[in-house]
């Protein structure tokens, strides 16, 4: 199993630490630096600046938001990314949320599984170089009767093949996942349950494709803290837990609430996402049950983070990407050391 790291989102407060953080794991010797995007920072001006300053450790967006940008325009950031790292770029996409869609792009955020697999075919069309055309359900290149001709792309990527990632959380996006991409990204991982709530998914759509799991690359991110008060590091993360499963989202479609309910929380999922929706977000932090986090965090010493990667390591997980917490920078690159120390003593390095 390999480790890699999530700076999150820039202009969070800790951009020089997120460089020094990417900077140490790059020196530790992991294996990927992703970085995120919602409505603030874009992650690739961010990977083309971790990239930059950075000597092996790939870099990865996490994600990319189909409803952000045309799929070409998504080819060209991949492959112009792939070029200017030396061929460490990996690309992560995701469909993102109704509001964020809606509210922020101005894109319905409609059929969300037929409109990623038309996204992810262009994209990798034309990244092959030749002149792209394309006939489907959400998007015809080049336009019918205009001036529009098939063209290609003029940069090229370091690699041929660039590993694409999409960000599922639901059964069915997790099948086409299996189907169509190189690797997921998974959030909020249990250990426990990752094999019924997303594993199974995963393998079922590497099936109708006719491929096995080999080589399929499984990354759930997961935060980190280590310290002796188990219980006093899981509160850290109590607000975080609630704004997913109570916050993102509106009350009817909020991917993270729905997966707390696949693990078994459902009467807690539905008090937090109450809490949350009503205001008292306090309330909602509080609600969060300690299993929950405990479950979907690696917290404690180095010896029970050790435990806990095995756990995920024979759950299914061949990269385990870890979010580095700490009031400074010096407390979150000692848990980036403690990462790699808990990774060698489990026996998986």
């Amino acid at each position: 199993m390999r480790l890699g790291i999530n700076l999150g989102y820039w202009g969070a407060g800790m951009d020089s630490d997120n460089l020094a953080v990417a900077q140490e794991a790059d020196r530790l010797g992991y294996d990927v630096c992703w970085a995120a995007e919602a409505y603030g920072s874009d992650a690739p001006t961010v990977l083309a600046w971790v990239a930059a300053q950075t000597e092996s450790i790939d870099v990865g967006s996490a994600i990319l938001q189909i409803p952000a940008r045309q799929p070409a325009m998504t080819a060209m950031t991949a492959a112009t990314l792939d070029s200017l790292s030396g061929g460490r770029f990996r690309l992560g996409l995701g469909v993102s949320g109704p509001q964020v869609s809606e509210g922020w792009y101005g894109v319905t955020f409609d059929k969300p599984l037929s409109r990623t697999r038309e996204y992810v075919e262009i994209v990798r069309r034309a990244m092959t170089r030749e002149r792209l055309s394309y006939e489907g359900e959400h998007w015809t290149l080049p336009l019918p009767g205009g001036p529009g001709k098939p063209i290609k792309l003029t940069v090229h990527p370091q690699r041929e093949h660039i590993p694409l990632y999409i960000a599922a959380i639901g059964p069915k996006n997790l099948e086409q996942t299996g189907e169509i991409a190189d690797g997921a990204l998974l959030i909020f991982p249990s250990a426990d349950h990752l094999e019924e709530t997303a594993i199974r998914h995963l393998r079922a759509g590497r099936e109708k494709a006719g491929k096995t799991m080999d080589g399929f690359d499984v990354c759930p991110t997961v935060p980190l803290a280590v310290g002796d008060d188990v219980k006093g590091l899981a509160d850290m993360f109590r607000p975080y837990t609630a704004l997913y499963v109570g916050g993102m989202g509106s009350r009817k479609q909020n991917f993270y609430n729905q997966l707390a309910q696949r693990m078994g929380y459902e009467q807690e999922a539905t008090e937090i996402q109450d809490k949350y929706l009503s205001g008292d977000k306090e309330g909602a932090a509080a609600a969060v049950p300690h299993e929950l986090i405990d479950s979907t965090t690696l917290l404690g010493s180095v010896e029970r983070i050790a435990d806990r990667m095995q756990a995920y390591a024979a759950a299914g997980v061949t990269t385990l990407t870890l979010a580095p917490a700490g009031f400074t920078l010096d407390e979150r690159l000692a848990a980036l050391r403690a990462g790699t120390e808990a990774l060698e003593r489990s026996g998986l390095a």
